[in-house]
């Protein structure tokens, strides 16, 4: 079972995601993105999607975060995340998302960290990774 709930704040908006984030749920955090983004008064103001209840995640939520991300920078909105499990930072590590997404502690110090902006964040234009096989 997966939900989003929406909460927004004076400082911006946080997505509290809870369960299994998966192929059959994905959907619902790419409605929740759509929703957010294009919430009249949240130009500029960031996103912090709080995973501390995310209990699952396979590469089609990893793809998810991946669309929300550039959904809401496209409209110049910043993306942080809260409270990432252990085995979903690993895979950020793994795969190089580690240097696209902005991972903080919890939701207070996403927002306290102040705002990202999506074109000077981590990864932002950055060419993809090369795998290079050197020769002794």
């Amino acid at each position: 079972m997966f939900s989003v709930e929406v909460e927004e704040e004076g400082r911006g908006t946080v997505l509290v995601l809870r369960g299994e984030l998966d192929h059959d749920s994905a959907v619902q955090l790419d409605e929740a993105g759509r929703r957010s983004a294009g919430a009249a008064d949240g130009a500029a103001r960031p996103v912090v999607a709080d995973l501390a209840a995310l209990t699952f995640c396979d590469s089609s939520g990893i793809s998810a975060l991946l669309r929300l991300h550039r959904h809401l920078s496209a409209r110049g909105r910043p993306l942080g995340l809260a409270a990432v499990p252990r085995t979903v930072r690993r895979l950020f590590a793994l795969t190089g998302l580690d240097q696209i997404f902005t991972a903080h502690s919890d939701v207070h110090e996403a927002f306290a960290a102040g705002p990202v902006r999506p074109d000077t964040a981590p990864g932002a234009g950055a060419p993809a990774r090369q795998n290079r096989k050197e020769s002794a």
